[in-house]
């Protein structure tokens, strides 16, 4: 049987951090959680996970300078990394995309659609992976 697919997820809301977990947890996902930029990190040090999932609004380092650090990283530079925030103006998914993220998903999280939408975002990084080009 494969392994699961791991996502880290860089949120401080314990309570997001838990429905998040909780929803995936019940994909069959594995997820790794890490409250702010020093713990990412240190989950980033030995095998990075199949995606991340990043709050962009952290205590310290923000999601978007941590998206910066971990794009600067040769060994990161293709790690798939989704925003995920409560940043939902006019522009903010493009100022997002533009700093280093794949892609996007706004909270609230829609409930019924999150899974799907990370699934989507997993299935393009394995494209990628695989060499089938940009999905």
């Amino acid at each position: 049987m494969p392994e699961p697919e791991t996502i880290l997820v860089v949120e401080d809301n314990e309570q997001n951090l838990e429905l998040v977990e909780f929803l995936l947890d019940e994909a069959g996902i594995r997820v790794w959680k890490a409250r702010d930029a020093e713990e990412a990190r240190a989950l980033l040090g030995d095998r990075p996970p199949d995606l991340v999932l990043m709050d962009m609004q952290l205590p310290g380092t923000d999601g978007l300078s941590l998206v910066a650090e971990i794009r600067s990283n040769p060994a990161l530079t293709s790690l798939p990394i989704i925003a995920l925030t409560a940043h939902a103006m006019r522009g903010d998914r493009e100022r997002f995309i533009a700093g280093g993220c794949d892609g996007y998903i706004a909270k609230p999280i829609n409930v019924a659609s999150f899974v799907e939408e990370v699934q989507s975002a997993l299935q393009a990084a394995r494209t990628r992976r695989l060499g089938g080009g940009s999905a």
